[in-house]
């Protein structure tokens, strides 16, 4: 009986003992986590400054009470601050390229010849040769007799040789116009004679703010570059990591993953071998992934399914701050079980995206932040603006917003009353974006008129960039983008319809490779023009028996355009999109917009009057 009793009584300690932890545990812990979460949330990140021009609410960055200029002492021009790295870390791995073993020619699943690349390992050029290339290159500019007064276009994909080529410009004075590769024709001709005048202070301006953004930024990482050098985003990134001693690895969206279309098979992609630990993406690479990874789940297992599907949501709660979420232990778990082998698609290391170009949907950064387990820093910018203009925070989870102004420059919202968006709105304010600072570029070539519409010197000596883009401050400082002006229409009843703030809606749509709102004031309603995702729509008919003779034949059967108008009710709905914003009619078309097609940018963008240009006829029929 007494030892029962003792035992009784170690068990009424323990339990006893257990319950103070509890206490301690509700009392304390809870309200410290709590609080410091809280505090994270409502940080400011932006801070209202008086400045000068136009009347507006202006922020600028809660960190910086004066812009960022330079990145580092010395380094006021490209051609300083490739110098000064390169002495700096000239042993250092800088531009790695993988090694062409070999290439042949296959007939694809839909019977059409393609080209697949056996790719070997990354060979690497340290800082010291990479500078001892541009000198070379530089030279033999002078050699063939150019001139600083001379321009110089660069006509080639994304690749190391790139770079040096821009760098030994750079040391002899000589301007550079960029020109995508995929370009022809008169588009060709337009970039060579008209594309944005940049300076070299504009441009080291975004590198200096763009540095500030990632935490602990060095040679310890490595950065896979794939998007087109041409365009400032890519540009800007390549040259604040090659300032910071970081390692670049180049691969092109066709090699990207195991996956890829140009990838022989047995061979991995980029970033299998690179591994990196930081990107650029644009959001419809990162649709095209997360439809990837949601395809592959759909042909698991019921178990497997349910176990995406638990550990997903659990994720999810925890990134949204709710308690019952998956936090410490369980997240480890699940890192370990789910999406560990997600995570390996892009090399397993990646610590964190930037994502720039166009609107970033919700369900696509929370795919990021889930199974990638990185932050995504969704940026907004222009090519007047050297691509920089707000970035969210490498802590900061909520979605739908861009950040707070870079440390480079301010961010103004001034009324747009025709628009009914007011810079003194309560209790956020609303309006045009404009842009002042070190970033902003020159203007226009031999575009006076244009330049002098939407460029503007305050009393102060800032040049200011009148963005034509709507946007929201929230309270901590962070911009929302809400509308554009140019993209917004006008119904036969007077409802205002944004295209852009639509199709980034419901472009999160599984069936939906991309898609284009039309509408005029001549109707009540809109309609869209879809290309589906093949591999999607195809599973679908599948599943459903439907018979069909080609993906263009599916393409116009009534069923399928059926089940993705219904889908995208769906998305439309728990997006809250109103009524009259969800298109009535929808034509599918079966090939996809590529920059080679000419319907979009090279950062995928829609090129809105040429694609309904090119459908004019599909757009008349959805209206009768």
């Amino acid at each position: 009986m007494e030892s029962i009793d003792r035992g009784n009584s170690i068990y009424l300690q323990y339990k006893s003992r257990d319950a103070h932890m509890s206490a301690l545990f509700i009392g304390v812990l809870i309200p410290v986590l709590f609080f410091a979460f809280t505090n994270m949330k409502n940080r400011k990140r932006g801070e209202r400054v008086e400045v000068g021009g136009e009347p507006g609410y202006a922020i600028r960055n809660s960190k910086f009470p004066a812009l960022l200029e330079i990145p580092f002492e010395g380094a006021s021009t490209i051609a300083a601050l490739f110098e000064q790295s390169c002495k700096s870390h000239e042993h250092s791995r800088l531009l790695g390229t993988r090694k062409l073993i070999n290439r042949q020619k296959e007939v694809g699943e839909d019977g059409r010849p393609c080209e697949k690349l056996h790719l070997g390992d990354y060979e690497w050029i340290t800082y010291g040769t990479a500078f001892k290339c541009a000198c070379n290159f530089a030279s033999g500019l002078m050699e063939l007799g150019h001139t600083t007064g001379q321009r110089i276009a660069i006509f080639a994909e994304t690749r190391a040789e790139w770079l040096i080529a821009l760098q030994g410009c750079f040391r002899c004075n000589i301007p550079v116009v960029s020109i995508y590769p995929s370009l022809g024709g008169e588009s060709l001709a337009h970039s060579l004679n008209e594309g944005v005048m940049m300076t070299h202070g504009n441009v080291v301006a975004t590198i200096a703010a763009v540095r500030t953004i990632v935490p602990e930024l060095g040679s310890e990482d490595i950065y896979l570059a794939y998007l087109p050098l041409a365009h400032i985003l890519e540009l800007a990134a390549e040259c604040t990591m090659l300032a910071a001693g970081c390692a670049i690895g180049y691969g092109s969206p066709s090699t990207l993953v195991d996956s890829s279309s140009m990838i022989k098979k047995g061979t991995k992609g980029d970033a299998s071998i690179l591994r990196p630990t930081l990107m650029t993406a644009v959001p419809a690479i990162l649709d095209r992934l997360r439809d990837g990874v949601r395809k592959k789940v759909e042909t698991k297992s019921k178990m497997s399914k349910k176990l995406f599907d638990i550990s997903y949501r659990r994720s999810l709660a925890a990134i949204e701050g709710t308690w019952h979420g998956g936090w410490a232990l369980e997240k480890f778990l699940w890192d370990k079980v789910v999406f560990r082998k997600i995570r390996a698609i892009l090399g397993g290391h990646v610590r964190g995206l930037l994502s720039g170009g166009a609107p970033l949907s919700e369900d696509t950064q929370r795919f990021v932040n889930i199974c990638l387990r990185a932050p995504i820093m969704q940026g907004y910018g222009l090519t007047e603006t050297c691509a920089g203009a707000t970035f969210t925070e490498w802590d900061d989870s909520t979605v739908g917003r861009v950040g707070p102004p870079l440390p480079s420059c301010y961010v103004k919202l001034i009324n747009w009353e025709e628009g009914g968006y007011m810079a003194n709105d309560l209790p956020m304010a609303e309006g045009e974006i404009v842009i002042g600072g070190a970033n902003v570029t020159l203007g226009y070539f031999k575009r006076k008129a244009e330049t002098n519409e939407v460029y503007k010197m305050d009393e102060r000596g800032i040049r200011w960039f009148y963005t034509g883009d709507i946007g929201r401050f929230h309270p901590d400082g962070c911009l929302e983008i809400i509308d554009r002006k140019k993209d917004i229409v006008k119904l036969q009843h007077g409802e205002r319809i944004p295209l852009g703030k639509v199709e980034a809606a419901l472009v999160a749509c599984h069936y939906v490779e991309n898609i284009m709102l039309h509408a005029n004031d001549c109707h009540s309603y809109c309609v869209a023009l879809v290309v589906p995702s093949q591999n999607a729509l195809e599973t679908w008919a599948q599943k459903e028996m439907l018979i069909y003779n080609d993906f263009e034949d599916l393409c116009q059967k009534k069923e399928a355009i059926r089940e993705i108008q219904m889908s995208l009710l769906k998305i439309a709905q728990e997006a809250n999109l109103k009524n009259f914003e969800i298109p009535k009619k929808i034509k599918l078309l079966a090939h996809p917009w590529t920059p080679d097609t000419n319907l979009v940018t090279a950062a995928l963008k829609l090129k809105r009057e040429l694609i309904k240009q090119a459908f004019e006829e599909e757009l008349k029929e959805l209206y009768t």
